[in-house]
């Protein structure tokens, strides 16, 4: 039996183009769980320091590396966790990620939380996920 990816923006609340409200998968596929994402390229430098859409676009690409060793693309996130530094402007974060997702059909669900610090003192975000590739 296959798997199937529904994502629900029920009514009663906000329609938003950025994010879903829920996502249900059913049935048999590969679930991925993308570990949190840092600025950091493949040589292990950090980038944009003190910049957070640098950093966004970073830690964005990284799960883009997740993703297609996966076999999945960001038509197949259902859920992303965001974790900014206390006193980052945000919106700069979300301008960047908007690259990534500009042929995504179903956007993810998101949170986003503020935190008083990271693995480094030079991150200001770090990026988890979940995806799931539904079997044909």
């Amino acid at each position: 039996m296959g798997g199937k990816k529904q994502h629900i923006n029920p009514d009663g609340l906000p329609k938003n183009p950025a994010f879903s409200q829920a996502v249900v998968t059913q049935g048999s596929g590969k679930t991925i769980y993308i570990g949190g994402q840092d600025a950091i390229d493949a040589e292990g430098n950090i980038v944009g320091k003190g910049d957070i859409a640098a950093q966004t676009g970073q830690a964005m690409k990284n799960v883009q590396t997740v993703l297609k060793a996966c076999g999945a693309t960001f038509n197949d996130l259902v859920k992303l966790n965001i974790y900014v530094v206390n006193g980052q402007d945000i919106t700069k974060g979300f301008e960047a990620s908007r690259e990534f997702f500009k042929n995504v059909t179903d956007q993810p669900i998101v949170t986003v939380v503020m935190v008083p610090a990271l693995g480094h003192p030079d991150f200001l975000l770090e990026i988890d996920g979940i995806a799931f590739i539904p079997e044909t």
